[in-house]
């Protein structure tokens, strides 16, 4: 397995990811693709969506080995959520 290192610090890496999501990404992909992810390579651009985040990185990184990935969620600002869930009352 290829180990990646990060060329860019937290800020940059976010600051360029959620550009290229906002401006080239989401406008193809909101309609009707909730809640698939969005693989990007944040240097190139290059792109890969899929209900499975595994699979969608791994059809970007054969196309771009050396990608810097960053993911996003449609339409959500998590990809993942950490913590407690929605609490229910019982009946």
């Amino acid at each position: 397995m290829t180990v990646r290192q990060r060329r860019y610090g937290k800020e940059e890496f976010a600051r360029r990811g959620n550009e290229i999501y906002e401006r080239a990404i989401r406008p193809q992909v909101e309609a009707d693709n909730a809640g698939k992810i969005v693989v990007i390579d944040i240097e190139t651009g290059a792109w890969e969506m899929d209900a499975d985040e595994l699979d969608a990185f791994q059809r970007l990184a054969a196309r771009c080995p050396d990608a810097q990935v960053w993911m996003v969620r449609v339409g959500s600002p998590y990809v993942r959520r950490f913590g407690a869930g929605r609490a229910t009352k019982a009946a």
